[in-house]
């Protein structure tokens, strides 16, 4: 677990009282009631159990045993999280995790994770980049030199896992296209997007 005063966000000097009112205030916003049936109820839980836990340490004096203060960034609880997240395809708030941590704490698996990310969302181009990177700082980790090759492959190959569009590529077949698949969706949901199909 984190630096549990880093986690409700006071100082090492605060008195109990500016504790308890500091995690009553976390307390009310992520509570898990207010995310329920919302993709953040399972975030929500789990925010709500590291403020529970880091409430718990300082207020039992525990809060110096077993915590990392900053240098937790990174840690594996950071990347299990992660990588949970991205397993039940949360990319938001993986990718949000991700970019809270500290840029001097951004190793190798960072890297790889936030490879992994771009690849799910079909941006090639960024996952190769951070591929390349997590692959140059740790090439014997299997799992990362696999993904890097992979995508080297498919690169080489000369196709892509999704297409990517900038503004001056699009034509007026994607835009058809856009607009028919739209409507189509629309019809089964019973409305119309456009009447005359």
């Amino acid at each position: 677990m984190r630096d549990p005063y880093e986690v409700l966000g006071v100082p090492r000097s605060a008195t109990k009282e500016q504790v308890k009112a500091k995690y009553r205030e976390l307390a009310k916003k992520y509570h898990p009631d207010n995310y329920v049936n919302t993709p953040l109820a399972e975030t929500a839980n789990e925010k709500m159990q590291e403020i529970n836990e880091a409430y718990d340490a300082i207020m039992s004096g525990n809060a110096g045993a077993g915590y990392y203060s900053g240098s937790s960034y990174g840690g594996y609880n950071d990347y299990t999280q992660v990588r949970e997240l991205m397993r039940r395809g949360a990319l938001d708030p993986a990718e949000q995790m991700l970019e809270s941590m500290p840029q001097s704490s951004r190793d190798a698996q960072w890297y790889y994770l936030k490879g992994q990310i771009n690849h799910q969302r079909g941006w090639t181009d960024q996952a190769f980049t951070y591929f390349a990177t997590a692959y140059n700082m740790q090439p014997n980790n299997p799992e990362y030199r696999h993904a890097y090759e992979n995508l080297s492959r498919q690169r080489a190959g000369g196709f892509r896992t999704s297409p990517r569009h900038n503004s001056s590529s699009i034509d007026g077949c994607d835009i058809c296209q856009g607009l028919l698949c739209a409507d189509c969706c629309c019809e089964c949901m019973g409305g119309d997007c456009i009447p005359c199909c």
